[in-house]
């Protein structure tokens, strides 16, 4: 007898999850990325008080282009081994909680992986959401924003973006991706649509606390006119074990996460540039 499948809702995000939708056969997953009629997902969680406002419903997709080497899920990594979940059941399971969500102030949110790895999909769910009449949010690292359009933008109350590093160099170092022109025009874009967003920025000792890295990249958020917050989230070891599961060269086995002195700093930095940061 094969075991059970895996819930569509998860403990946490931690949960580890792997191999779940390799028996979709190539030129399915291909037809599902372009149709957006299927995505992939890690898993559901609900209760999130940190990913948008109020309480949130939250979506783990799987598929992602940067190999950060701080990340906690890597399991998120391969597209494949997300759950195979049509437009329809993952609309079912936002349509559970949609009254306690509004009740609460709180809303749906769409994190991965990288969730628009699955561009399709994700407007999908996004216009569901909104005839839900849910506020709706995206924690993205950015690098295909330019996969929306302007009307399915405006399906998205919040950006919450996943920032990496400023520089070109830097952010090879820190995602193994050296061209982070995507990530910086879709910013650009955001801003220039008025479009409400969070900041996200991970404090690795001897990774990403690098001062003029921290600067550049305030002042530019500071410039896009439409940051209302950024949040400083220092580097945590919770998902080393899954590096480990995987056999993934983990290169940050040693690093202590950052001293509260170290936190105190970065955000000194970001609130230099005149922005909300904590």
């Amino acid at each position: 007898m094969p075991p059970p499948s895996p819930s569509l809702e998860a403990r946490n995000e931690f949960e580890f999850r792997q191999a779940l939708g390799v028996s979709v056969p190539e030129d399915e997953v291909k037809k599902a990325l372009h149709s957006g009629d299927l995505g992939f997902l890690h898993s559901f969680t609900t209760g999130s008080t940190v990913d948008g406002p109020g309480v949130r419903l939250v979506a783990w997709t799987t598929g992602c282009m940067f190999r950060c080497r701080f990340c906690h899920n890597p399991d998120t990594w391969t597209l494949t081994n997300g759950m195979p979940v049509t437009v329809d059941r993952a609309v079912e399971e936002m349509r559970k909680y949609a009254h306690g969500l509004r009740v609460m102030k709180g809303g749906f949110t769409l994190s991965g992986g990288e969730p628009l790895a699955q561009h399709r999909f994700a407007a999908k769910l996004f216009r569901a959401a909104k005839a839900m009449d849910l506020h709706t949010a995206i924690e993205s690292n950015g690098y295909n924003g330019h996969r929306l359009s302007d009307a399915e933008l405006a399906d998205i109350d919040l950006v919450i973006l996943d920032m990496k590093a400023f520089s070109a160099e830097q952010h090879a170092r820190v995602t193994g991706i050296e061209h982070n022109d995507p990530v910086l025009a879709f910013a650009r874009r955001l801003g220039e649509l008025k479009r409400p967003m969070w900041v996200r920025y991970v404090l690795v000792p001897g990774l990403t606390d690098v001062a003029d890295e921290m600067r550049q990249l305030s002042a530019f958020v500071a410039s896009l006119g439409v940051v209302e917050r950024v949040e400083v989230l220092p580097f945590h070891q919770l998902g080393r074990f899954k590096w480990e599961k995987l056999g993934l060269d983990y290169s940050l086995v040693a690093t202590a996460p950052p001293s509260a002195e170290m936190v105190s700093q970065a955000i000194a930095t970001f609130r230099t540039a005149g922005l909300n940061a904590a």
